[in-house]
């Protein structure tokens, strides 16, 4: 747990939800338009999404509407920049981690057209079908945050304002986001992510390797070529299996030789969220580019503390939501619960309005959970 340093500060009430995930879509969908139907899945074409997850295809239905999804590439900041987008009306900017790309958020990107936003998902700068500069200190929160930023001055303009929306490591650039540029942010949906504050006594890889070990999976990502190498023995879809799978809310160990634990040829069975479609098109792109991208931006997280010396101390000021499973490794992270929930987060995002932990939901929340994470969007966002 990085130090906070506030001795005097009291925070105002919160809002702290804990769902259960059997009430909650009948609550939320009871709260949004009807319009979200069109292209949010219904519970029974969804189930026949899944029974089909060990074919090639797609009911057609889904299909038509992932094919109204606009894709066109960006100059940004001295790099070429993928995008998704789909609607009219206010921007939303969906911002994605590791091991993703814009295709996470596929979901939300359908439910917020409908809705009448305007939702816009990048391949960040060392994913996908965008640029990917070989260096680690091209990884900066401030290479990504200038990204960003030129991403919204292209596609809405320099005074504009965006919705911004967060995962992974897309949560931790969309803070970085909000502490440089509030001026462009509306509001923030995070999730899976809390923002902590620099520790000024203690490089971030350092603590990692003090409290877990070596092995913890962001020590075992800063070597050059060590992972990449271990990944490709693996296999790319094993990867995506093993990771966008993992339920474990303890920290990720990645043993040298065993990596996840268990024999390469351990059947890993898919949860109904995740199809046989969707690890093909992350290790299709995946196999393409490889994983150094990714890898780059845990790799810069030490040359990232020492750059934000100048931040020491300050507050995210923007209008905050934030989600997150109870099984999420991030929620169990450090001391991070108490954190959250005492009113540690609080003091350094004065504007966080609301959190909500879902009870029985992992790390990629948005893909287990899609209907009630586009529905939680909304509904804070309409506020504004």
């Amino acid at each position: 747990m990085q130090a906070l340093v506030c001795s005097s500060w009291k925070p105002s009430p919160i809002k702290l939800s804990h769902i259960r995930l059997d009430g909650l879509r009948r609550y939320y969908l009871s709260s949004i338009k009807a319009t979200f139907a069109k292209y949010i899945l219904s519970s029974s074409l969804r189930a026949q999404v899944y029974r089909t997850r060990y074919k090639d295809s797609i009911p057609d239905r889904y299909r038509i509407a992932m094919e109204t999804i606009e894709h066109r590439t960006v100059k940004v900041n001295g790099v070429s920049m993928h995008v998704a987008e789909k609607g009219e009306g206010p921007l939303v900017l969906l911002i994605h981690g590791f091991p993703e790309l814009w295709y996470t958020w596929r979901h939300q990107i359908l439910a917020l057209a409908s809705l009448g936003y305007r939702a816009i998902a990048p391949d960040l700068r060392g994913f996908g079908e965008s640029d990917a500069p070989p260096s680690p200190s091209s990884y900066t929160s401030f290479n990504i945050v200038g990204d960003l930023v030129a991403l919204l001055d292209a596609v809405a303009g320099p005074e504009e304002r965006a919705f911004v929306v967060g995962h992974d490591w897309g949560a931790q650039m969309a803070w970085y986001l909000c502490l440089y540029r509030p001026d462009r942010v509306k509001a923030l949906v995070n999730m899976s992510v809390a923002f902590s504050p620099r520790n000024p006594s203690r490089k971030p890889i350092d603590t990692f390797r003090a409290v877990y070990g070596d092995d913890y999976y962001i020590c075992r990502f800063q070597e050059a070529g060590e992972m990449e190498a271990e990944f490709a023995q693996l296999g790319t879809r094993r990867v995506f299996e093993e990771l966008l799978t993992y339920r474990n809310p303890g920290p990720l160990i990645l043993p040298k030789g065993t990596l996840f634990g268990h024999p390469k040829d351990t059947r890993i069975e898919l949860p109904a969220w995740l199809t046989e479609e969707d690890i093909n098109y992350y290790t299709s792109k995946y196999e393409k580019t490889g994983f150094t991208g990714g890898f780059n931006y845990y790799r810069a997280l030490n040359l990232n503390w020492e750059l934000m010396a100048p931040w020491t101390g300050a507050q995210i000021k923007v209008p905050t939501k934030f989600i997150v499973g109870d099984l999420d490794l991030t929620y169990n992270t450090f001391g991070i619960k108490d954190y959250i929930q005492k009113g540690g987060m609080k003091k350094v995002v004065p504007l966080l309005e609301e959190v909500v932990v879902l009870e029985g939901v992992a790390h990629f929340l948005h893909l287990e959970r899609p209907d009630e994470i586009s529905a939680h969007i909304h509904d804070f966002f309409s506020k504004f």
